[in-house]
């Protein structure tokens, strides 16, 4: 068996801790996670495998039980993927930081049907200028029928719109 839980709670040392133990006791295997601490909260992500002879009640049971220390846990049974189509690539943006800049790179990623695998962002203050600027890195997966020169183009005429670089490369590996 396949799941993911989603964990978000005030930061505090232990919480993977607590979240591994319990995985552990319920004979499953770690197999990826994300996690971040965002403005005092920490946020994560863990996909897991667990034997068909997992009791899913009792695991369940002791992942809600933790609510009372605060973690707020969300655990979905998934099932095998198969390997996604269509050519993956990098999309990294920078500029000056303003509202609405992930609302419309997305917007437009939506629009173009490409889905975004995995999504960094972050604000930074420039050396020179002193100003707030923001960075996004993601990792993409191009719809089939679409073509990378059609992706270029599309972010390129959006880049000076919302006045940002926009820097968009093909993943040669995938």
């Amino acid at each position: 068996m396949e799941w993911v839980i989603t964990a978000i709670s005030e930061d505090r040392a232990g919480i993977v801790e607590e979240i591994a133990g319990i995985i552990t006791k319920h004979d499953g295997n770690w197999v990826k996670s994300s996690m971040s601490r965002l403005s005092g909260q920490f946020a994560g992500m863990v996909q897991f495998t667990s034997s068909q002879s997992t009791n899913v009640s009792a695991l369940k049971t002791e992942l809600e039980g933790l609510t009372e220390k605060g973690i707020i846990i969300n655990l979905v049974e998934t099932s095998e993927q198969p390997k996604p189509k269509g050519q993956k690539a990098q999309i990294e943006l920078t500029g000056i930081d303003h509202k609405g800049i992930v609302a419309e790179i997305t917007h437009l990623l939506a629009e173009k049907q490409v889905t975004i695998e995995e999504l960094e962002t972050d604000i930074f203050t420039a050396s020179m200028a002193g100003e707030a600027m923001f960075t996004a890195k993601a990792e993409i997966r191009l719809p089939e029928g679409l073509t990378f020169i059609e992706l270029r183009e599309a972010t390129e005429a959006i880049a000076e719109d919302i006045m940002v670089e926009i820097n968009l490369q093909m993943d040669k590996a995938d």
